[in-house]
């Protein structure tokens, strides 16, 4: 049995001849632990799956990801609902869910305590049909996420996504939104509505401080608009986990929730743009993937 790799070659701020010493390096650590490496890189985006399924099917008992949440997504749609466990290597430009599980930053590090972990169950989400393992959303994030991973840009990491992220709170327009399911109701204008499996965005930016993976739901957090001063002004409260004591916020434990809109709604699953419909079901599938992290 083997142990994948799977290795997003441009992730964060990565330059693609990085794979090379990435493949190396990964290589090095599982055969001084005594075990066989099977490392891959991608080549274009949703190849992290087609690589974790066919790794899946060699035989692999454990297949870590090094990459961001967009290349976690891809590899965790792969194994969830199997008996195949996730590690990561965290390489993006927020690194969500790896720094909610606190997975380590330094590779070889990470690389050892996935080897060494016991596999953790973890929930997975769904909205619109795609399947998500950190945070998915409609509004204000989707549509920074859209820009962020426009087509023809090569520029990433967090100066970039933070740039785009305050010129959208400046310009952004939001909709209104009406959301049920788990005996909810609500009938907003929002700035976002997102779904999260876990506590934050990335970089410390904590969209749902009390998320749990392996609770059994998701944190729906409703951001509504009461006027863009009040929303920007309110935005450093992402970033010392008070978000729930906005205002204009409120965050709902759901295990399946239906969003809709007059208008088709674009929306993220861990950063990753999609194009949806005027309506938009949600739910969580608890225990669905394992995760190893120590």
């Amino acid at each position: 049995m083997s142990i994948a790799v799977i290795i997003n070659p441009v992730t964060g701020l990565a330059r693609p001849e990085d794979a090379r010493l990435r493949a190396e390096l990964a290589a090095e650590v599982i055969e001084l632990q005594g075990e066989e490496p099977d490392v891959l890189v991608t080549q274009h985006p949703g190849h992290g799956r087609e690589l974790a399924e066919a790794a899946v099917r060699r035989g692999a008992r454990l297949v870590i990801v090094w990459g961001g949440d967009g290349t976690i997504n891809e590899v965790a749609s792969a194994l969830a609902f199997g008996e195949t466990p996730l590690g990561i290597i965290p390489a993006g430009s927020g690194n969500g869910l790896a720094r909610a599980l606190q997975i380590r930053t330094q590779p070889e590090q990470a690389i050892r305590s996935a080897m060494r972990a016991k596999p953790r169950a973890s929930d997975v989400g769904e909205l619109g049909g795609r399947l998500f393992v950190n945070l998915a959303g409609i509004g204000l994030d989707a549509h920074v996420a859209a820009r962020f991973n426009a087509a023809g840009s090569r520029r990433r990491g967090l100066a970039r996504y933070m740039g785009l992220a305050a010129r959208a709170l400046v310009s952004y327009v939001p909709a209104r939104y009406v959301i049920s399911g788990s005996g909810l109701h609500l009938n907003v204008r929002a700035v976002l509505v997102a779904l999260a499996n876990s506590t934050q965005y990335g970089n410390g930016a904590q969209i749902a401080p009390g998320a749990q993976i392996d609770d059994g739901q998701l944190d729906l957090v409703v951001v509504r608009e009461r006027s863009r001063l009040v929303t920007v002004c309110q935005t450093p409260r992402l970033f010392n986990g008070s978000v729930g004591r906005m205002p204009e916020c409120s965050i709902h434990r759901v295990r399946d929730v239906q969003v809709e809109c007059p208008d088709r709604m674009a929306f993220h699953v861990d950063g990753e743009p999609v194009e949806g419909g005027a309506t938009l079901a949600g739910r969580v599938h608890p225990a669905a993937l394992r995760i190893c992290a120590a």
